[in-house]
């Protein structure tokens, strides 16, 4: 498990069986002010798809303090002539206390409260390929030991949300390995976030 200032993070990560390219690419930083975190998932697999994935990665990269507006726009012109991709960003802003987060395409995000409430996202349809796409920007109020999930569509979903009420980061990443090991159909990345206040 990695920690920042105010944030726990827990990562698996694995290619599609066969594959030595993952398709998936994922970024997290925090500054004094927020926290963002972004997850791509380039279509088909392969190394071709992780052009595509990581391609906006190195923009949120160079780029983080943009809207989440802003950086889909900008996530689009970096995939004209590549394969495309679907995006999933969270940002926390720490002042205001709140968060907003989008899902273009098939990356889920689920949110789970202290007291074990979930909430899943209803991702936009689509991929990001250079043209404009509709989605949607959702904010919420921000509560000390809100967890965030983030998948990319190689984790099964079938009883992961009985798993995401432990407060152990690293214990709901494992289980969703020992799952996903089994069954490596595509590239899998999973993302478990807290933030502790």
């Amino acid at each position: 498990m990695s920690q920042t200032a105010k944030m726990d993070i827990s990562v698996f990560q694995k290619p599609k069986k066969g594959n030595y390219y993952c398709g998936d690419s994922f970024i997290y930083k925090e500054s004094d002010d927020s926290f963002i975190c972004a997850l791509a998932d380039g279509l088909g697999s392969g190394e071709y798809a992780r052009e595509s994935s990581q391609a906006i990665m190195d923009l949120i990269e160079e780029e983080e303090d943009l809207s989440i507006d802003a950086l889909v726009r900008r996530s689009n012109e970096v995939l004209m002539k590549k394969r495309g991709a679907v995006l999933g960003v969270l940002r926390i802003d720490f002042a205001n206390e709140s968060y907003s987060y989008t899902s273009i395409g098939n990356i889920g995000i689920i949110m789970v409260t202290p007291d074990g409430e979930k909430k899943r996202n209803i991702p936009s349809a689509g991929y990001l390929s250079g043209y404009p796409r509709p989605y949607k920007v959702l904010h919420n109020v921000l509560i000390p030991g809100t967890k965030f999930f983030m998948f990319s569509d190689g984790v099964s979903e079938r009883g992961l949300t009985k798993s995401l009420v432990s407060n152990n980061l690293d214990h709901i990443v494992d289980t969703v390995k020992v799952k996903q090991e089994q069954d490596l159909h595509d590239d899998s990345t999973f993302i478990a976030i807290r933030y502790n206040g």
